[in-house]
């Protein structure tokens, strides 16, 4: 392990080929931890091993180091795409790209994308899933036969004296090529005085057909284990196969993820002629600062700022949001995301590595590659599980040929035990329930950054959340309008004069007129009022919009609707007197009710923090049914808070957004960020919500706690089984054949547990 003087400077990615159980994973990272300065976790399911390492080491010794323990290992490089300088794009003056240009100069020179390197990882898994499948039909045939002939009597009468002969021919195939993979990983292990679950599975084997070969040959006895060779290689392939195909189902939210970008891209440059013409290009090659066109239907190439166009885009891949979201100019849009029915310019604003998708991808991965503090204790126990099964079955051999049994009634017991002992599910308890948990919260839009998160949720008793952008909208919309004339013609009054102006106010009320399809007439002499309003000549009548003060007359019902707002009121009216007051509110979002309602039921109580008056805070929190709020809370208030609410006791949850935050979700047990606010805020979280709204904190929480839930569903039937199985063995209460079949079951029972994990939310 890492000495205090001597810390990791530098981390790598290692694919692992060769492991087969829990020992193999267990192994690795006790030969890679005993280096110095180094830190390693070796992950079973996904077959990777995350090493941080300190110079002098060199990513060329840590794959020695695993190559000399037996198994293979290859860096997985996070790979960059190259940069070529391309032309400016449209709207750019002539010399606005080149510095954004250099920033990505370090890209990794190879060319491949990280997605390619995704497919190439998913097309290695594919190659040894056939493998095994071919093994497993091959002895499951072979093997059917076998136990046929050994086990209906009516079938070996009829052989006769051919049976044992025609046993053997058939068993030698079964032996010697479809249970290869068992006889050379143990081979390898023993080379280094090592034993891992293939030890057990190869001498157990072995001994039950080197006994049957001995017997045939020399005829001292017609007690033959062929069909237990048989129906046990079968029943270990067969679950082996179903594991690998469990597990790559388990790695194929990430998959997607890897897949989603597009491939390449039409970017606007200019010719000869000066005219700018689309060109198309590996999306590799894009550099930030490039223009790009986005037909109808295509895959958005990279993070970036829509330039001319209108369209609707499909965020859910990356966010959750099932609903389209609207974009037109200026609004930000993510690579990976599905175009919709219009033509969009964009600007690259993120490339490569620092793209949304990428980022997602990157956390997905890190989730998976770490450890729960539940599969410490897994591994351990699976470090000495094998010497420990080993011994139990030669002491079982020997106490049954003390107790006066003979040699062959020894043997049947002791190689149950060697066979049903293998720790696979043990090994695979943890690492396929974090595979798929995470999976599916990328797929819902919830990004959970390490497995001890998943810890933190089961404490969490209380939810702070920030009301701006979490609970509310977060943008401003017309609510109640109070008239002494037709509503109708107040707004289009007041939308008018409003047209002048940019104040998020002022948008809210043209745009509530257009809903209404108002048709709005052209204002003239347009005047801002700092700090007051504005003013207009609307058909000839000046018409202010604003505070109180810019009219000499404020009829009773306007005042009382003044005296009373949840949020900002503006008077509109012309002549010195006042005509209507117009509400203007951050709005609660459809599903915030029903999701803090959610929140409850999961054991938590809910907290609002806002910096509005308290009577905007109160009439926001009885609409959403949060008892607990807290109105005024100035930004740096928020830290303050969480750690008040923890000297109470509480295990705080804290959901932010903005730099403002950054502090208050470090501090608080349990950081969760929307992924639509800063990356600050984001940075600071254990958690990123990639949907801005309550109903996901819910998601998050739920999904993390059922993770948890299945992880220790998994772990207690892994402990339970092996604890009972093998005194079961060694007592002679289950014959090696029956052995083989629960062994491999207990390993498939847990993958498919683990993969319950994909119908969450639905």
């Amino acid at each position: 392990m890492s000495t205090p003087t001597q810390q990791p400077t530098a981390s790598v990615d290692l694919a692992i080929t060769g492991m087969t159980c829990a020992s193999c994973s267990a192994r690795i990272e006790r030969k890679l931890n005993k280096l110095e300065g180094v830190e390693a976790a070796v992950n079973l399911a996904t077959e990777k091993a995350r090493v941080e390492y300190a110079a002098p080491l060199t990513v060329s010794d840590l794959v020695k180091t695993v190559e000399a323990a037996g198994y293979g290992a290859a860096p997985v490089t996070a790979r960059r795409p190259s940069v070529p300088q391309s032309a400016p794009g449209r709207h750019e003056d002539q010399h606005g790209t080149h510095d954004s240009q250099d920033e990505d100069h370090t890209a990794h020179e190879d060319g491949h994308g990280e997605h390619g390197h995704g497919e190439h990882d998913h097309l290695e898994d594919v190659a040894p899933a056939q493998s095994l499948r071919r093994r497993a039909i091959v002895a499951s045939v072979l093997g059917l036969l076998v136990v046929v002939i050994a086990m209906v009597m009516p079938v070996k009468e009829a052989l006769g004296g051919t049976a044992p002969w025609l046993e053997l021919a058939l068993t030698i195939p079964i032996y010697t090529w479809a249970a290869w993979p068992f006889h050379r990983a143990a081979a390898i292990n023993a080379r280094h005085l090592a034993s891992t679950m293939d030890t057990l599975v190869s001498i157990g084997i072995t001994a039950a057909f080197g006994w049957s070969l001995v017997a045939v040959l020399t005829g001292f006895t017609d007690h033959l284990y062929f069909e237990v060779v048989g129906a046990v290689t079968a029943f270990l392939l067969i679950g082996r196969y179903i594991e690998s195909r469990a597990k790559d189902q388990g790695r194929s939210a990430l998959h997607s993820l890897l897949q989603l970008g597009a491939k390449d891209v039409a970017v606007l440059r200019t010719d000869a002629a000066g005219t700018w013409r689309e060109h198309r290009i590996p999306v590799e090659q894009l550099a930030v600062g490039t223009n790009f066109v986005v037909r109808p239907g295509e895959k958005i190439a990279t993070d970036g700022t829509v330039l001319e166009g209108d369209s609707a885009v499909d965020t859910s891949m990356v966010t959750g949001e099932s609903m389209p979201v609207e974009v037109s100019e200026g609004h930000e849009v993510v690579g990976g995301t599905i175009n919709g029915h219009g033509r969009l310019i964009v600007r690259a604003t993120r490339v490569g590595a620092e793209t949304t998708l990428a980022r997602i991808t990157k956390l997905v991965e890190d989730a998976q590659m770490g450890k729960a503090p539940v599969q410490r204790l897994a591994d351990r126990v699976s470090a000495i599980f094998v010497p420990a099964v080993l011994v139990i079955a030669a002491l079982t051999f020997v106490l049954w040929l003390v107790t006066g049994h003979s040699v062959t009634e020894a043997l049947e017991p002791a190689v149950a035990v060697l066979i049903i002992a293998c720790p696979c599910a043990l090994g695979l308890a943890t690492p396929t329930a974090l595979l798929t948990g995470t999976g599916r919260g990328a797929q819902l839009g919830i990004l959970i950054k390490g497995p001890q998160i998943l810890e933190s949720t089961r404490t969490v008793d209380t939810v702070v959340l920030d009301k701006t952008g979490t609970v509310t909208t977060g943008e401003p919309v017309l609510g109640e309008i109070v008239s002494t004339i037709r509503e109708d013609a107040a707004l289009k009054a007041a939308a008018a004069v409003e047209q002048g102006s940019e104040h998020p106010i002022a948008r809210a009320i043209v745009t509530a007129a257009e809903d209404r399809g108002i048709d709005l007439p052209r204002v003239r002499s347009f005047v801002n009022l700092p700090g007051q309003g504005a003013e207009g000549s609307v058909n000839g009548v000046t018409v202010r919009v604003g505070k109180a003060d810019l009219f000499d007359e404020v009829p009773a019902q306007l005042q009382a609707a003044l005296d009373a707002a949840t949020g900002t009121t503006v008077l509109v009216g012309w002549e010195g007197t006042a005509r209507a007051a117009l509400t203007v509110a951050d709005a609660v979002r459809p599903s915030s009710t029903a999701a803090v309602r959610r929140l409850r039921d999961l054991g938590l109580t809910p907290y609002l923090l806002t910096g509005d008056n308290e009577h905007t805070a109160a009439v926001v929190a009885r609409e959403v049914e949060i008892e607990h709020v807290q109105a005024n809370v100035l930004p740096q208030d928020k830290h303050a808070r969480i750690t008040e609410l923890q000297a109470q006791g509480r295990v705080v949850a804290m959901v932010g957004d903005g730099v403002n935050d950054a502090a208050a979700l470090a501090q608080a047990d349990l950081g969760m960020a929307m992924g639509s606010g800063t990356d600050v805020a984001m940075e600071s979280a254990d958690i990123v919500l990639m949907r801005a709204d309550v109903d996901t904190v819910a998601d998050a929480i739920g999904l993390s706690r059922q993770t948890l839930r299945v992880i220790k569903q998994n772990l207690v039937w892994a402990f339970g089984y092996n604890t009972a199985a093998i005194p079961l063995a060694a007592f002679g209460l289950l014959n090696p054949m029956i052995a083989g079949g629960a062994m491999a079951l207990s390993s498939v029972l847990v993958v498919l547990n683990s993969l319950r994990l994909k119908a969450y939310g639905r």
